[in-house]
């Protein structure tokens, strides 16, 4: 069980001392959504990674936990039972309606994105708003929560790193994707988007490149050598992760449209994000695309050779907002049921 223990919140003094459990199924971003929300609580936050094989990782999420191994090999959900639980992810899904019937109102449970089962499986759902999953106990934001809090960048910008304050400005932070299930790049695409880093940096502008998982490697060669070493600062995974840097540090963003988590994180910011489209898409990445350009957080990346435009916008920090909707409901049960949820004074 790993710990990890939040900074200051606005509901620190109500729930100053509880603990939450989150259900992970190991994946950093999932783990990513759920420590953003924890941490604008104010909780001590205890981690159990779920590890479910065979015909029960097969029935998730509507299946029922694996059964315990002689040696403890599945996690305990024995009492003391937390104030409160997280689950992410479709394997974790069983775990926390289990908690669900045993704590019963002693833990309020909490999932994050759509569990495709039912909506008793937790008191609360949070899902992005391009999804279309809707009820009494379901909200939703337009972009996913993340560990960007305010004042997280806050403390960011306060020092740069001297390879970052050594470029020219307007700073770029250029997050780069790859193909996945819904977009493809083609060699077309490649070309384009080549091109138009390549141009931004002859422009005079410091670009901040980091690649992904899913970065064809030919692709992040060929955006490497398009650039100028002194106009850019090109991440290939040695040494410490300049990411968080590269959000907080950037006065605007280029974002590959296949990727969400990163442009949900640039949205914490207020500065323009353009958006760079690979061939193919999907109906739900539309929409998602489609709600932050109505909110003015994104544009389309204008062609190699034209000026990119600033503004602003008022930051999106979904965090804040879930944390807020859950306090607010959780203060209501305890205090229509003050001897079964007690309230911090």
């Amino acid at each position: 069980m790993a710990r990890s223990d939040p900074p200051s919140a606005p509901y620190a003094g109500m729930f100053q001392g509880q603990t939450a459990w989150i259900f992970s199924d190991g994946k950093a971003g999932h783990e990513a959504q759920v420590l953003g929300v924890v941490e604008a609580l104010g909780l001590q936050a205890e981690i159990q990674r779920v590890e479910i094989a065979g015909i029960y990782k097969f029935m998730a999420p509507w299946g029922p936990l694996p059964p315990e191994a002689p040696n403890g090999g599945r996690l305990s959900l024995d009492p003391p039972w937390p104030a409160f639980a997280f689950a992410t992810g479709r394997t974790t899904i069983p775990y926390i309606r289990a908690l669900r019937r045993r704590a019963g109102l002693e833990t309020y449970t909490v999932i994050l994105m759509d569990p495709r089962t039912g909506a008793n499986s937790a008191d609360l759902i949070w899902v992005p708003a391009h999804d279309r999953r809707r009820g009494p106990n379901v909200i939703s934001t337009l972009t996913a929560p993340h560990r960007f809090s305010p004042a997280r960048l806050c403390a960011l910008n306060t020092n740069a790193p001297p390879r970052i304050a050594g470029l020219p400005r307007p700073r770029i932070a250029c997050l780069i994707g790859g193909p996945n299930g819904y977009y493809r790049y083609s060699p077309a695409d490649e070309e384009r988007l080549v091109d138009a880093l390549a141009g931004l940096a002859a422009s005079g502008a410091g670009l901040m490149i980091t690649t992904s998982r899913r970065t064809p490697e030919r692709l992040a060669a060929r955006i490497k050598n398009s650039v100028a070493a002194e106009r850019a600062y090109f991440w290939d995974g040695d040494g410490q992760n300049p990411y968080p840097d590269f959000v907080a540090h950037a006065d605007m963003f280029v974002i590959t449209a296949d990727s969400v988590s990163m442009t949900c994180e640039a949205a914490a910011t207020g500065r323009p994000i353009f958006i760079f489209s690979p061939s193919g898409g999907s109906a739900k990445f539309d929409r998602f695309h489609s709600g932050l350009a109505s909110y003015g957080a994104t544009r389309p990346l204008p062609p190699p050779g034209e000026p990119l435009p600033s503004w602003t916008y008022e930051p999106l920090h979904s965090a804040d907002v879930i944390a807020a909707e859950i306090a607010k409901r959780w203060l209501r049960r305890a205090e229509m049921l003050p001897g079964l949820v007690k309230a911090k004074s």
